[in-house]
């Protein structure tokens, strides 16, 4: 068949599809396939026409425009920027002060499955007592699979009223099975810091993200740890996702001596400077991070390694060395937008690569999934112990 008649047939094939459907407008149609000469506006108010013509069900238009609204945010390709609905723009704020109502967990999307990949787990909350464990991923909520939804609708389907259930797949790789679990809802305690006093005036403090309070709370137990006369120390950043930017910058500001901490690079190339004071940390220090320290983590975690005031030990961190910026719309929802990239002191943005530990040291193979690692089996915090033992002498 010569090209032309394969082409006549192929048009006819389009305008006979085109009458069937709309029983007999056809050319119409068919011009409006051709035509590429249309406006966001219009494609937009014809697509609800046809919808409002054709539709079946009832149609609920504000989900409509939430959901389109959705979708041009996630046509960056960007999973830190999103559009927060106004209904759920409290939860979110919430959320970064350290108060909400949820199943207790700290999560990421996964690139590879587009899973919800859980990496810490709050002790006492409902996630730990159905016993969903890190490393857990969740891929279905409420029976609808996690896949193509940004990261707020997954927060929005997580958290909830006090006293609801969710129901979440999981698959628990260490035992490659699929789990149906139900949580119900409750109010999470948000103790972000906690520590303790060790063996040879070593303290241990666990920081496990950075909320509003969570300057506050580091800092009274510091005090708590220098009045019995520590020596040493040991924060423990491990499965700490990060969070508020100006909190982790206030703690890192107590621990590194004068100088930049960090900085940040906007779109037009404008680089802002975090400077901390003289005051420093005066014992030997180290941090422990792995594969889900990110962000925040990871500004805490360069400035130390990079000021020369403490050492890494564990894993490759996460690698996201982007800041999101909060910005309020006039009907009450929000758009939360990668406005900036982060670099460490010696000017390294360790986005999409994280950040390398001085001493690379793995857990036992068999406690990678478990929320409490024991003291002694932990490998990870013998050898920062060690290190900050050989700082002491």
């Amino acid at each position: 068949m010569e090209k032309k008649d394969f082409a006549k047939g192929f048009l006819s094939g389009v305008l006979a599809v085109a009458v069937l459907v709309t029983g007999g407008k056809g050319l119409s149609v068919a011009q409006g396939i051709l035509s590429r000469d249309m406006s966001a506006e219009q494609k937009i108010k014809t697509i609800q026409k046809y919808v409002d013509r054709y539709y079946v069900e009832d149609v609920d238009k504000k989900e409509m425009e939430e959901m389109m609204y959705m979708g041009l945010v996630s046509g960056l390709g960007d999973p830190y920027t999103s559009y927060i609905p106004a209904d759920n723009l409290q939860d979110f704020i919430d959320d970064a002060k350290g108060e909400f109502v949820g199943i207790g967990i700290e999560y990421t999307k996964t690139v590879s499955d587009n899973a919800v990949l859980v990496a810490s787990v709050v002790e006492g909350s409902p996630a730990e007592k159905a016993g969903l464990l890190p490393n857990d991923r969740i891929t279905k909520i409420d029976g609808e699979s996690v896949a193509p939804m940004e990261s707020q609708e997954i927060q929005n389907r997580i958290k909830g009223e006090e006293g609801t259930t969710v129901n979440v797949t999981v698959f628990r790789e260490s035992t490659a099975e699929t789990l149906e679990i139900s949580l119900v809802r409750a109010q999470i305690e948000t103790t972000t810091v906690k520590g303790k006093m060790m063996d040879n005036g070593i303290a241990y403090i666990k920081i496990t993200s950075f909320k509003e309070n969570t300057y506050d709370q580091f800092m009274k137990v510091y005090k708590e740890m220098k009045k019995q006369n520590m020596k040493g120390l040991v924060i423990d950043l491990r499965n700490n996702l990060g969070g508020l930017v100006n909190v982790v910058s206030k703690i890192a500001d107590e621990l590194v001596p004068e100088g930049t901490l960090v900085y940040t690079v906007d779109k037009q190339g404008n680089r802002e400077d975090t400077i901390s004071d003289a005051n420093c940390i005066d014992v030997p220090l180290t941090l422990l991070v792995n594969e889900y320290s990110a962000s925040s983590s990871e500004i805490l975690a360069g400035a130390v390694q990079d000021m020369g005031v403490g050492k890494l030990i564990g894993t490759q961190t996460f690698g996201k060395g982007l800041v999101q910026g909060l910005y309020f719309l006039k009907d009450g929802s929000a758009l939360k937008i990668t406005i900036q990239k982060y670099y460490t002191p010696k000017g390294v943005c360790i986005q999409g690569t994280g950040i390398t530990p001085d001493y690379e040291v793995q857990l036992p193979e068999e406690y990678w999934y478990t929320v409490v690692v024991p003291e002694e089996e932990d490998t990870q915090l013998q050898k920062a112990i060690e290190v900050v033992k050989e700082g002491i002498k």
